[in-house]
């Protein structure tokens, strides 16, 4: 399996519509990892060009400290989707988020386009899965960071429009949707991308976004995509490693460190027994914990 390369925190990732100025700003305050400025499903066809110029105009004014910055497009075979594309260079977010990718073509395709546009190289690509085509294609989707020209770095489920499209419910637990969102994340990890787990539509039940966001981290996910600053609470405590994990891990880093343990494959410490091959478990929570404590939140 492939280390994921980029060890960013993304706890909480929080779409903001393109077309709420209002929103725009307070985004600049909030305690989020990175926000998705969306030009795409959050944004009417009336509203798409006043979108686009508030959303670039934000970007480039530069106002969100450490904030990761995502531009939502909308797809090129849409009205919107070449002009999204030419601003969104031209602001320079940290990444686009391109939607419904469905196959490792429209990749291929948007790559050739960046490279047309003499895109700046640090704008990276991320992909949304949310088509029953993308689950069945995840693993050539996943393998198109293979070819940096794609820059491809993060996969993002859209779990609302699977539903959709495959007729599943979405229920507590989330039953008929734990076998795509592990064949997603099963491709993402062989290939070290990350990868974010769907929005939770209840703004009002902040536990049940709890719960999804613990379900999300259990199954290895990097953070949870949101609609609303109430559930960056959730996100965030969710996927940060609890005292007790970094207590752990700062002792196993330091026992397998001891000259007396140099050679030894696996340990036990505390009743437990630790490998030697898992390490980087360990340093990724104690890195983690050390990223958020510098962030304040």
């Amino acid at each position: 399996m492939a280390l994921t390369t980029d060890l960013r925190l993304r706890r909480s990732v929080l779409y903001m519509p393109g077309s709420n100025q209002r929103a725009l700003d307070k985004a600049k305050t909030l305690p989020v990892d990175s926000i998705i400025l969306d030009l795409e499903d959050a944004v009417g066809p009336e509203e798409k060009e006043i979108a686009r110029a508030q959303v670039c105009a934000a970007v480039k004014g530069g106002e969100y400290g450490s904030r990761e910055l995502v531009i939502r497009v909308n797809a090129p075979q849409t009205p919107w989707g070449e002009a999204d594309l030419h601003a969104a260079i031209e602001a320079k977010p940290d990444a686009i988020l391109m939607p419904k990718v469905s196959s490792p073509a429209v990749l291929e395709s948007i790559a050739d386009r960046l490279e047309s546009l003499d895109a700046p190289e640090d704008i990276a690509i991320w992909a949304m899965i949310e088509t029953p085509a993308s689950i069945l294609n995840i693993q050539e989707i996943a393998r198109a960071k293979r070819d940096p020209r794609n820059r491809l770095t993060c996969l993002v489920l859209g779990t609302n429009d699977l539903a959709k499209d495959t007729w599943a419910k979405i229920v507590p637990g989330r039953v008929p949707m734990l076998p795509w969102m592990m064949m997603a994340l099963a491709a993402a990890r062989a290939e070290g991308l990350a990868i974010l787990d769907g929005v939770y539509n209840d703004i009002a039940d902040t536990e049940g976004c709890r719960a999804e966001c613990r379900q999300a981290r259990d199954l290895g996910f990097d953070g949870k995509t949101l609609i609303h600053p109430t559930q960056l609470e959730p996100a965030n405590t969710s996927f940060a490693p609890t005292e007790e994990e970094v207590r752990r891990a700062k002792l196993v880093i330091e026992a397998f460190e001891r000259p007396e343990y140099a050679k030894r494959g696996a340990i036990k410490l505390e009743g437990r027994l630790y490998e030697r091959q898992h390490l980087g478990v360990n340093r990724r929570a104690v890195t983690w914990a050390e990223a958020i404590k510098a962030k304040g939140f």
